[in-house]
């Protein structure tokens, strides 16, 4: 098993391997990148119904965004000054016939053919959020506008850690408009994601974000964002009691994508945002670590609350 000894010196490894023998995961080779099984993803889609029926209450306009972002979104997210070493760049051949045969002699021949790849206009997603700011330039409303977004995420963080996935989905509820709007959306989805994850068995507790920002700055970014208490995340022992894991997040943007992509409060100013992000395969790992592999034995309670 690579990447981090034996699985039962590594707890992370344990539950992988218990994961994989279980038949919920199928490695494909680099870790962090796995097939799910049926139980698994409909597992997901009963944490996905729950969290649409929490939200059916904010009247948000419902998105769903393909797993890449152009690139010119990527760069006015700012995500490569905070997080450079999670980005998932893509590449492409954009040769001729004599381009395409020194890259099949490269190929044949068991050298990195990828070298002769050009970057192409596009990023692999890092946050099922970004492609939605650059669809809202302009004007908002009054009150603001809140947003039921889904998809695929990509960050490069390779890992034995079954919860730490390079491919993943987030489920989130976005505001954008008015300061005191984005406060009271993220204030409220603290208690609602307690109050969700709760009632299916989970010992959640509610922490200040501690993000792994990058680099001599990002450790500058980190300790701002713990002193203004911006981002609070929901955290629950998966494979290691000292260090939880976070399976929900609730974060205050500020002005950031406001000023980046152009949106505006109908008072001109830059508006603010807000997200709540659900882990969809962190919390079923967490169901399958704290009630067991099999659903069928799970709590009735835990049961009722995702298949009613």
């Amino acid at each position: 098993m690579s990447g981090g000894g034996t699985a039962a010196a590594d707890p992370y490894a344990a539950f992988r391997a218990e994961l994989i023998a279980a038949g919920l995961l199928a490695p494909l080779g680099p870790d962090g990148l796995y097939g799910r099984s049926a139980v698994f993803e409909g597992t997901v889609d009963a944490i996905e119904r729950m969290v649409t029926e929490a939200g059916a209450d904010q009247d948000a306009t419902f998105w769903r965004f393909p797993p890449v972002v152009p690139r010119w979104v990527f760069d006015k997210t700012d995500y490569l000054r905070s997080f450079p070493d999670l980005t998932g760049a893509i590449h492409t051949f954009k040769g001729d016939d004599r381009a395409h045969a020194a890259i099949l002699a490269a190929a044949e021949a068991g050298e990195d053919w990828s070298r002769r790849l050009e970057p192409a206009e596009a990023m692999l997603c890092p946050a099922v959020c970004h492609p939605l700011y650059p669809t809202l330039t302009g004007r908002l409303p009054a009150g603001g506008s809140r947003f039921n977004v889904y998809g695929w995420c990509y960050r490069h963080e390779p890992s034995v850690d079954p919860a730490r996935m390079q491919a993943f989905r987030q489920r989130e509820y976005v505001f954008v408009g008015e300061p005191a709007g984005a406060e009271a959306h993220r204030d409220l989805w603290i208690e609602r994601g307690r109050d969700l994850l709760s009632r299916i068995g989970l010992p959640v507790e509610v922490v200040v974000a501690n993000d792994p920002f990058f680099g001599r700055v990002g450790r500058m970014l980190a300790a701002n964002q713990r002193d203004e208490e911006l981002k609070f995340e929901l955290v629950v022992p998966i494979c290691s009691e000292e260090k939880p894991t976070a399976i929900m997040s609730s974060n205050c943007h500020r002005e950031h994508f406001g000023a980046a992509f152009g949106i505006e409060t109908p008072d001109g100013e830059a508006a603010h945002s807000a997200c709540v992000g659900f882990g969809v395969e962190r919390i079923t790992l967490a169901l399958l670590r704290h009630h067991g592999l099999d659903p069928e034995g799970w709590p009735a309670s835990v049961r009722r609350a995702l298949w009613p």
